[in-house]
């Protein structure tokens, strides 16, 4: 009996020392949110989320028929003035014709969107019964369209409800949304296969976002015919996205040293770290960008490269969608929400403007430098694949190695020296370092801990880039 009594007791122990995380205990009763991980500060999984993907030169035929065989009865498509006189938009909207297909088109999506543009397309969407949702063009629609989606279906949410914190509450998502149909035309933001919507906050000067894997898309159709009809500025920028997609969900923070353990896995954010699978999509992408970028930039007829940089953006989307990026899209944020004057070349709009993927790209190679430390194979691996002979390169040297293969990537494509260039000085500074800060969401996925005078570092070497 003393035997039996010793074992009860040591098993007692073990339950009041053990983590409270539902994996890893059978005791876990206490409701979402109400226990903590006490032995495991960090996570101990990462689970992969994605669209389903339809891939095919002129496949936007086929939308008709997806929305009939939902039984939409009354479908929402939202796309830009621009894109509304292109011809991916009357791709779909001729599939919708012929199969009777009822719809309204909001063509009123701003690029780069704000909290009131957003707005206006969930006003618009409230309006109406919408049964079905259809998003074509670049990552600015999709995301709007997403949140058109989920506000429309949770009508009684404030706005800023599901917002990520600190600059919402970021709760989670409960309730169901509509299904939507995702026909990207650019291939950079990945949108189509995320849970992601990000918008500029106009009272703070600073993008943020919704991130929740309940609304991604149903469905994304990709056909890269659509791709033919960007310009070669929104070619680029939109592949600097992809570009960066990669690398930083690459080399992001590992998922098991992510913290903190969620209590719940409702609670485990969408963007989780680099991982063993996510690894796989970013690194392919990589490959992809680095063989056919150029190409798809320089010729806009080139339907092999464009095509392969459409699917680079799946791929990159899948990556990234699950692990994460970190500074270069931290520190993007308020170099887009910022912007002073700047004219983007390539983009119809009558804003200032500094297109998403140039403000992530232009950071990329100081960011890359101050990261390699933490995983100097990774960075140079990635360097490897961009091109660089890494033979005799030696640890220490991985960020020198892949910045300096970036900066030739970038001036080879004719981007812009720097931030000077798109309108910042030194004066900005502070400025910029004050709108990275509320990006934790993505910014804590940084392999190498930073503060607010790396920050500032950061955005002073990406001044001037050659």
């Amino acid at each position: 009996m003393a035997g039996r009594d010793r074992i009860v007791q040591l098993l007692r122990q073990l339950e009041r020392a053990a983590c409270r995380c539902p994996a890893h205990s059978n005791t876990y009763h206490q409701g979402a949110g109400a226990a903590t991980c006490t032995v495991r500060k960090t996570d101990y999984a990462f689970e992969m989320a994605s669209s389903n993907i339809r891939y095919g030169e002129g496949v936007s035929r086929e939308i008709g028929m997806d929305l009939q065989n939902l039984g939409a009865r009354n479908v929402c498509l939202m796309t830009d003035k621009n894109l509304s006189r292109l011809p991916p938009v009357k791709a779909v909207l001729e599939s919708l014709t012929k199969n009777s297909v009822n719809y309204k088109v909001y063509d009123n999506v701003r690029v780069e969107p704000t909290d009131s543009s957003f707005k206006e397309a969930i006003s618009f969407a409230k309006n109406e019964s919408f049964d079905v949702f259809v998003a074509v063009g670049g990552g600015s629609v999709i995301d709007t369209c997403k949140a058109a989606n989920l506000y429309a279906c949770h009508p009684d949410a404030d706005f800023l409800d599901f917002v990520n914190a600190p600059i919402g509450r970021g709760k989670p998502i409960t309730g169901a949304v509509k299904p939507l149909i995702a026909v990207p035309t650019t291939a950079g933001t990945g949108s189509e296969t995320t849970g992601v919507a990000i918008f500029d906050y106009e009272p703070l000067k600073a993008k943020t976002g919704i991130a929740s894997r309940a609304i991604r898309p149903t469905l994304g159709i990709v056909d890269p015919t659509h791709t033919l009809s960007m310009p070669a500025r929104v070619a680029a920028n939109s592949g600097f996205d992809v570009l960066c997609h990669a690398l930083e969900s690459y080399t992001a923070l590992p998922y098991n040293q992510r913290s903190p353990c969620p209590p719940n896995p409702i609670n485990r954010p969408a963007y989780q770290g680099s991982n063993p699978i996510s690894d796989v999509w970013s690194r392919h992408a990589l490959n992809v960008v680095a063989k056919y970028m150029k190409r798809a930039v320089r010729d806009p007829e080139d339907l092999e490269a464009r095509s392969s940089m459409h699917l680079a953006s799946v791929f990159a989307g899948i990556g990234f969608g699950n692990a994460g990026v970190h500074l270069c899209h931290g520190m993007s944020y308020p170099i887009a929400g910022n912007v002073k004057t700047h004219t983007a070349k390539g983009y119809s709009v009558e804003h200032p403007l500094v297109p998403h993927g140039l403000s992530v790209v232009l950071t990329s190679p100081a960011v890359f430098n101050f990261t390699a430390p933490m995983c100097p194979e990774r960075h140079l691996d990635a360097a490897e694949i961009l091109g660089a002979d890494i033979r005799q390169v030696k640890r220490e040297d991985a960020g020198a190695v892949l910045a300096d293969v970036l900066r030739q990537f970038l001036f080879d494509l004719q981007v812009e020296d720097g931030l000077g260039a798109v309108g910042y000085s030194k004066d900005d500074i502070p400025a910029l370092v004050k709108g990275t800060i509320p990006q934790e969401r993505v910014t804590k996925l940084s392999p190498r801990e930073h503060t607010e005078e790396d920050l500032a570092e950061l955005f002073e070497a990406s001044m001037k880039l050659y």
